[in-house]
């Protein structure tokens, strides 16, 4: 009789272990895993990093990003316009003066002992080239800078020239007062040489008041 009571006595025990364990099973269960931290990947070696660090520095270092890089020059320098390529290129105007008695010393010897010699106005190109550089002469007094003008006492202007890649053709109008004898090689030289070097050309028709500039010398030289 003893054994069976302590037989029938620890069910009721038993039962309330097993469920006493059976929930500290199910709370265990229940409750979150923890992550371990070096599970996750650093911030170095993920995709996104890796991709969008050379999309940054793309603009920066591609070739020819920068303006001018692929002509060789330096950044911020503008590439030159066609206008001011060709203006880097045309010569000065020059007009042409005298230094008196000189015997050729300072330039190109010709008439009594003088020397012609070139000056460098502001001008243009194509005619207005020209009509700088006879302007000139025809707009300056007799003294330029320590050089003598022999036109500049007189009184003409430019009407029109053109150039056909040979002859340079002027058409001046006016008066011409040639101080002396000397003054008319002077003249002559003067006006011819600066409308041959304006347009580059080898012979130079020069005509005051529609004659012809030798016998617009001559009848000037007739006179005196």
């Amino acid at each position: 009789m003893a054994k069976r009571r302590s037989r029938g006595g620890g069910g009721p025990d038993s039962l309330t272990a097993a469920a006493g364990c059976l929930a500290l099973l199910l709370s265990a269960c229940s409750a979150p895993l923890s992550q371990p931290q070096e599970s996750s990947p650093p911030a170095t070696g993920g995709t996104a990093a890796a991709s969008s660090a050379p999309l940054a520095l793309l603009p920066a270092t591609m070739g020819g990003s920068t303006p001018g890089a692929q002509y060789g020059r330096a950044a911020g320098i503008p590439e030159p316009t066609p206008q001011a390529t060709a203006a880097a290129m045309v010569p000065p105007v020059t007009s042409y003066f005298v230094m008196v008695d000189d015997g050729g010393r300072h330039g190109v010897r010709f008439g009594c002992n003088d020397s012609l010699v070139g000056s460098a106005p502001a001008g243009g190109a194509g005619d207005t080239r020209l009509k700088a550089a006879m302007g000139g002469l025809l707009g300056g007094e007799q003294q330029h800078g320590g050089l003598f003008n022999a036109v500049g006492g007189s009184r003409l202007k430019f009407l029109s020239g053109s150039f056909d890649g040979t002859t340079v053709t002027v058409y001046l109008a006016g008066t011409l007062k040639p101080g002396g004898t000397c003054d008319l090689p002077r003249i002559e030289a003067q006006l011819t040489q600066t409308a041959l070097q304006a347009v580059g050309a080898i012979r130079a028709d020069i005509y005051i008041n529609g004659q012809a500039l030798a016998d617009f010398l001559k009848s000037a030289r007739a006179s005196r």
